[in-house]
């Protein structure tokens, strides 16, 4: 490859080249930067488990992951995925990092904040960073909008989530794997042994180290499933600490890992069999 083709220039190339191939020209171009972008994913899911105690049976979580604001998703697309999130009445709202593609560039700071003021979630809003998070000096950044939107940021430690009979779960949170300083250990300092917890991590590939420690479940984004992912060959590009666990549901020893294949893009404006998504979580208790 010539030293002088960037590597977006190449991946553009080697989109271009895919979508020759497949016939698609130019309905294929606007499907992958018009359509598919846009079309977003609801998947649900079932969450059961013995140490999950019964008071939480039904309580939802939705989950969402990897905006990138400013790259292809706009203010108007993530209002209108608040506005879509609401209707589904969670008791708990989880975002998985990378709110703004640049944050040091984002011309739009106060305006995400009243938009995630708006989300509902009696039981807590709980967010972490991620790799875009703390890129181009934009960690004060991100920090200030999470709390003034509501939000508790889970920086290497934890949060109970209780109710008023005295159950609780707890979720912890790590910081990201790329640009920052994970430390699974003091997130969960504190944490009652044989307690249900929810790991959020950006990267999923830190599940490897976080079925070693007493997690049942973990929360990741950043993957975006490749972005574009190549019929029969799976994904064209993951990311450092993204590329062993892309997509959806993993059953690590005692832990279960779900990837959310977030809702922006990054470095190309596509998607191709990689729907952005939103992930909507019931938890229910099998204790015996």
């Amino acid at each position: 490859m010539n030293n002088n083709m960037t590597r977006r220039s190449f991946l553009k190339k080697t989109v271009g080249t895919i979508l020759t191939l497949m016939g698609a020209g130019v309905g294929g171009r606007y499907y992958v930067h018009d359509i598919e972008p846009k079309w977003i994913e609801f998947n649900e899911i079932m969450i059961q488990h013995p140490l999950i105690p019964k008071g939480f049976n039904g309580m939802k979580i939705v989950q969402f992951s990897d905006t990138h604001l400013g790259f292809q998703f706009q203010l108007k697309d993530l209002q209108a995925v608040l506005s879509k999130i609401q209707t589904f009445s969670p008791d708990v709202v989880f975002f998985t990092g990378d709110l703004m593609d640049e944050p040091n560039k984002y011309p739009h700071h106060s305006e995400i904040i009243p938009l995630l003021q708006n989300i509902q979630a009696p039981l807590g809003k709980f967010s972490i960073y991620g790799n875009h998070d703390h890129g181009g000096y934009g960690s004060k950044i991100y920090d200030q909008i999470m709390g003034l939107s509501g939000f508790t940021l889970l920086k290497n430690r934890h949060a109970a989530i209780s109710l008023l009979n005295g159950d609780k779960i707890y979720v912890a949170g790590i910081d990201d794997a790329m640009l920052g300083s994970p430390n699974i250990n003091k997130a969960l300092l504190g944490v009652p042994e044989q307690a249900y917890t929810i790991l959020l991590s950006h990267a999923p590939d830190l599940a490897d180290f976080a079925k070693d420690y007493p997690v049942q479940y973990q929360m990741s984004g950043h993957s975006h499933a490749g972005q574009i992912q190549i019929p029969f060959a799976g994904a064209l590009v993951t990311p450092p600490f993204g590329k062993k666990y892309i997509e959806g549901m993993y059953e690590l020893e005692n832990l279960t890992l779900y990837v959310n294949r977030g809702l922006g893009t990054t470095r190309l404006p596509y998607r191709f069999l990689a729907r952005p998504e939103i992930t909507l979580y019931e938890l229910q208790s099998n204790e015996k």
